[in-house]
């Protein structure tokens, strides 16, 4: 063997191609950080149940069973002996395709079968302790009633994937065979790495596709273990598409013991863009207590003891010093900018308004200016455009039709805080948008406009949005961290670190992690 091949020995599993970005191999350095969040007795223990409810490599159960064959030396020192009583009686997954079933049994068993010549234990059959069941969705109407997967685009033949996975296509009335079998092993770990989302059907990608880790994190509350530890999107922090009562839940859930927050996704999966960042944590089910939470960020690794949600608030802080510079902000009362912000369709005109008119029950528009008409900004062809309507067109709503406005794109930046804003467009009376932007204001003169835009392009203003903004996509309630200011002036970030008493400390974080705006 020459030096080159001594010193690299790569390990297969970290040399997997990812199945998309939605369905990642986990790296098993990462598992085995995840799996130090855990209590080390339990591998010493030769009654320890571990579950992996979404197996696609077998890299969870892998690192496992080699901390078992390690922690049980003592206790059964045949290492044959060892190892068919570890892998028949504590180490358990279920695969989320016939694909991942074959590789996670190959990696556990060193064979695809478990029942195969080449098997390191002895099974019966040929999945062993690790199932793959082709299930199908429960349909009521569009939808299935489980994981709400859009029968148009999954009721697919046998031979197809349906991304029915399993562990959450089971309950007490559905499938209840699994349920009650599963419940009834008693778990006491409960681990994995989830898929994170499926298409809409509608071509929806990123935070607007339907979410699907937290119904792997609610079904694993329900089988009751001692410990769930999962690594997911941490767009949960601020709720989203179906996400909302999972974001309140786990927020004031005080069994969430720990919390690893990764800013940057890259740093757990290489090359892997998740937006919003991702996270991994331990739930222990008889604690309650303080999280300890560490968040990983371009700025440096953080670390505090807190509970994950303030008192009265919704969304979960991500870092330590911008959660006092909130505290601080809190302490004058202020009225939230979010009460000068727009919902969705400031207009009620839908995106692709542009495109056919007619799909809305609406007259068509003009290309080119019409005498005291009005002008509506969207989008055509993926370019800003205006469109031009007469003063008695039917528009859905005509709020603030004769004020001043500043519009900002919906969706922009990455999920970071201090993500910069395609240009706003500071608006004049006579000025429309669609829902492609957020309109805050109005305002009742051009120079409040002047003066609210030199507010929001701050390093403060935009660190308070950050605190909310972990996706592309914005909502009014991304603003309500942000404090309404008097507008008859403009605004320095120098005089607001003044207004509100922030620290050298926290003045040089939020330079740090904020870039200047032109």
């Amino acid at each position: 063997m020459s030096i080159l091949e001594e010193l690299h020995k790569p390990d297969i599993l970290d040399c997997i191609s990812h199945l998309s970005a939605d369905e990642v191999f986990t790296p098993p350095k990462l598992v085995n950080q995840i799996l130090d969040t855990l209590p080390q007795e339990l591998f010493k223990s030769k009654e320890t149940k571990f579950l992996d409810p979404c197996a696609k490599s077998g890299v969870f159960l892998r690192e496992i069973a080699k901390r078992l064959l390690e922690g049980l030396k003592e206790q059964i020192p045949d290492l044959q002996k060892r190892v068919d009583h570890i892998f028949k009686n504590q180490i358990f997954g279920i695969a989320i395709t016939e694909l991942t079933g074959l590789l996670s049994r190959r990696s556990v068993y060193c064979s695809k079968f478990a029942n195969g010549k080449f098997s390191i234990c002895d099974f019966d059959n040929p999945h062993g302790n690790i199932q793959y069941k082709f299930t199908n969705h429960f349909w009521k109407k569009d939808n299935c009633l489980l994981c709400g997967a859009s029968k148009k685009e999954y009721a697919r033949e046998d031979s197809l994937e349906t991304h029915a996975y399993e562990f959450i296509h089971t309950g007490e009335t559905f499938n209840s065979e699994l349920f009650k079998r599963l419940k009834e092993m008693k778990f006491d770990v409960i681990i994995g790495n989830p898929p994170y989302q499926l298409s809409d059907g509608s071509g929806g990608n990123g935070s607007s596709a339907k979410p699907l880790y937290h119904l792997f994190v609610k079904q694993a509350k329900k089988l009751n273990p001692r410990y769930i530890t999962m690594i997911i999107p941490s767009r949960w922090f601020t709720g989203g598409k179906g996400l909302d009562e999972f974001r309140d839940e786990m927020l004031h859930d005080k069994s969430v013991v720990q919390l690893h927050d990764f800013i940057d996704s890259k740093e757990c999966f290489q090359g892997v863009d998740i937006k919003g960042g991702i996270c991994y944590f331990l739930w222990s089910r008889d604690e309650k207590k303080k999280c300890n939470i560490t968040t990983h960020a371009p700025a440096g690794v953080f670390t505090s003891n807190r509970y994950l949600v303030e008192e009265g608030d919704d969304v979960f802080i991500r870092n330590p010093i911008m959660l006092k510079i909130k505290r601080k902000v809190d302490l004058l009362h202020e009225e939230s900018l979010m009460n000068k912000t727009s919902a969705g369709k400031p207009y009620g005109l839908r995106a692709d308004v542009f495109k056919n008119p007619k799909k809305y029950n609406l007259p068509a528009f003009s290309d080119a200016p019409i005498k005291n008409g009005y002008s509506i900004l969207g989008l055509e062809n993926l370019k800003r455009t205006y469109k031009y309507i007469s003063k008695d067109y039917p528009l859905p709503k005509k709020e603030c039709l004769d004020k001043f406005k500043i519009f900002v794109s919906k969706a922009y930046g990455c999920g970071e805080v201090g993500d910069l804003p395609a240009t706003p467009v500071l608006a004049t009376p006579g000025e429309l948008c669609t829902e492609t932007f957020i309109q805050i204001g109005p305002f009742d003169s051009k120079e409040e406009l002047e003066n609210a835009y030199s507010y929001f392009k701050t390093k403060f203003f935009r660190m308070m949005v950050g605190m909310r903004k972990q996706t592309q996509n914005t909502s009014k309630e991304t603003y309500k961290y942000v404090p309404l200011q008097d507008f008859s002036k403009p605004w320095t970030d120098a005089e607001l670190y003044a207004k509100y008493k922030l620290t050298q400390e926290e003045i040089d974080f939020i330079e740090s992690m904020i870039r200047p705006m032109e």
